[in-house]
């Protein structure tokens, strides 16, 4: 493509790997072609950011719905979803199902499907049905069932090879036979949601599952005795889930994941559909919710999702004390790269051009999703 052509984004403050270029990014289509210091070539097309920060598009692989959408509820509550989240910066998203019956979740993997057909997701996440009793939370213990290869195999090809992630508890009968099956299918297999030993956890690991699902959270607590899942996960050297909300998780957990290595910490929104809507009653995979004070959860106490968007768990972390450079990492590249996606997650030549624009306060100012606007007050809106 010809210079002149290219968008240049100028007077920019961009976030790269390697530190906060002052210049400009170049976008030819859909992919960036140059990150400049200075202002830049000149070009046909031109905008000033106005000294703006610019960061990488957020992507969250765990998300279940926002902006009043549950995205098991239908093919369009989840578009509606996926584009509430879009206006908080989120460019990529895994949509996740919690635990349904069986032809349920292949109804719900077939809109997701279609969804990703279109360009418009990267696949879906079943958080079950193979789950603890134990660590149930808020999954829906009606539904939970022992690892089946038959019924993995129906929601595979429901998924249509959009089914990227499955988290699993290792502890169950079949757990490790699935890990494989999931392994070969090329899935993600995640633990989480489970009473394992650190043994057991490590078992799973060692036989191939890369993820935790929302450490800590869903999962048997460090014992000095018996570390659990948590140090499995931590020693296996995994990228782990993190719900940073300030009510899943105090900071200095945060940072004890980060310390583990910056590659170890992800930041997700474990969303469900009150996010943006505000305090009241909902419904999450068939069992009522309570929202008070942007806290989810069942009657019984256990935290049921979050109300919170990536800009603010990104925005959070900064304030907990994580640098602006690693919470990018954690909101941009480490999930994508648990997941696969090698195309997106750092300001960086070739890469697809998924940018979001900060302010000083590292609110959402305007998004870019591969190479095109979205207007972020309108999609936050929908």
């Amino acid at each position: 493509m010809d210079d002149l052509a290219e968008l240049v984004l100028t007077d920019a403050r961009v976030l790269t790997p390697d530190g906060i270029v002052d210049g400009a990014v170049r976008i030819a289509g859909d992919r960036i072609s140059a990150v400049v210091a200075g202002p830049g070539p000149a070009a046909a097309q031109a905008e000033s950011l106005a000294g703006a920060l610019v960061v990488p598009g957020f992507v969250d692989i765990h998300v279940h719905g926002g902006g009043g959408h549950d995205m098991s509820a239908s093919a369009d509550d989840m578009a509606a979803a996926v584009r509430f989240h879009r206006g908080h910066g989120t460019t990529t998203s895994l949509v996740s199902f919690v635990t349904a019956p069986v032809d349920a979740l292949c109804e719900q993997l077939g809109w997701a499907a279609d969804l990703a057909d279109a360009g418009e997701i990267a696949g879906a996440h079943l958080e079950g049905p193979f789950l603890s009793h134990v660590r149930c939370g808020a999954q829906n213990p009606d539904h939970l069932r022992d690892p089946d290869l038959d019924a993995f195999a129906r929601m595979v090809d429901a998924a249509r090879g959009h089914l990227r992630v499955i988290t699993i508890a290792p502890e169950l009968p079949g757990a490790l036979e699935l890990i494989d099956a999931a392994v070969a299918a090329g899935v993600v297999a995640a633990v989480g949601h489970t009473d394992a030993s650190y043994e057991q956890a490590r078992a799973a690991f060692d036989r191939g599952a890369t993820l935790a699902t929302h450490l800590f959270n869903g999962m048997r607590p460090i014992h000095h005795r018996e570390p659990g899942p948590v140090l499995a996960s931590l020693d296996a050297g995994v990228p782990c889930e993190t719900i940073n909300d300030g009510i899943h998780l105090h900071p200095a957990v945060l940072r004890e994941v980060l310390a583990r290595g910056a590659d170890r910490l992800v930041l997700i929104t474990d969303a469900i559909d009150a996010t943006g809507v505000g305090d009241g009653e909902y419904d999450l995979g068939g069992q009522r919710v309570w929202v008070r004070d942007g806290a989810a959860r069942l009657a019984n106490g256990s935290l049921a999702g979050s109300s919170l968007t990536m800009d603010s768990a990104f925005a959070r972390a900064i304030r907990d004390g994580v640098t602006v450079q690693q919470a990018a990492a954690a909101a941009a590249a480490n999930p994508a790269r648990a997941i696969g996606l090698t195309d997106r997650g750092a300001i960086v030549p070739g890469a697809r051009a998924d940018l979001v624009v900060l302010d000083d306060r590292h609110a959402v100012q305007r998004v870019m999703r591969a190479g095109s606007w979205a207007d972020a007050r309108t999609e936050a809106a929908r």
